[in-house]
């Protein structure tokens, strides 16, 4: 049934990312570089899965990040080549590659997207609170909200502290806001072409003289 329901959440995410044209992103010749080296590098990352003794793995995601550098239609889309890679690297066949999609993808990148849309209306168009509120706080809660999410959808195995999994999945969660926050602020200084999120004009605006 979990598998059945990740498929259904899968094919109804990229059916939205579809409508959206998620590859006019691409026409922009500066996004094409950091897409690919995201297809590349991404299934590498997910590979590398620390796992709690009798527990579920923890990884890190990028969804977020990947959110505030393609948008979130080509974000989603790059997760299910990303995922499929990660499968073939680890070995650990088709359904792992849908449950990597939806858990490490599709449901982080989404709610970060959400909780970003909300920083952006409700709090000032600053550079700081972009960097702070999209890279970094809005990431936090979406892999903090999807550890959740994965504990109520999923038993665990039999002897697993129940405490351990909720803190390793809170340390990921940080881990991932802070890789997350750290390279969008990178990004901002140095390649503020990387990220379709950003703008200038909405982030940096001209004092009235």
């Amino acid at each position: 049934m979990n598998m059945l329901l990740e498929l259904i959440v899968l094919l109804a995410a990229c059916g939205v990312a579809l409508c959206f044209k998620p590859w006019a992103a691409l026409r922009a010749t500066e996004l094409r570089s950091p897409w690919l080296a995201a297809v590349v590098l991404l299934p590498f990352v997910w590979s590398l899965q620390g796992v709690l003794p009798g527990g579920p793995p923890l990884q890190l995601s990028c969804a977020s990040l990947l959110v505030l550098m393609l948008g979130w239609p080509l974000a989603v889309l790059t997760c299910v080549p990303v995922a499929i890679c990660t499968a073939f690297i680890d070995g650990s066949g088709t359904a792992s590659a849908l449950h990597q999609a939806v858990w490490n993808g599709v449901l982080p990148a989404t709610l970060a997207l959400g909780i970003g849309l909300l920083t952006r209306r409700w709090l000032p168009q600053h550079l700081m609170v972009y960097i702070l509120a999209r890279g970094f706080g809005a990431t936090l809660l979406a892999m903090a909200l999807v550890g959740g999410l994965w504990l109520l959808r999923h038993p665990l195995p039999p002897g697993t502290d129940v405490a351990a999994v909720l803190t390793g999945r809170w340390l990921i969660a940080w881990s991932d806001a802070v890789l997350s926050g750290m390279l969008c602020a990178i990004f901002v200084a140095w390649r503020p072409q990387w990220l379709l999120t950003y703008s200038d004009r909405r982030y940096l605006p001209v004092a009235p003289r």
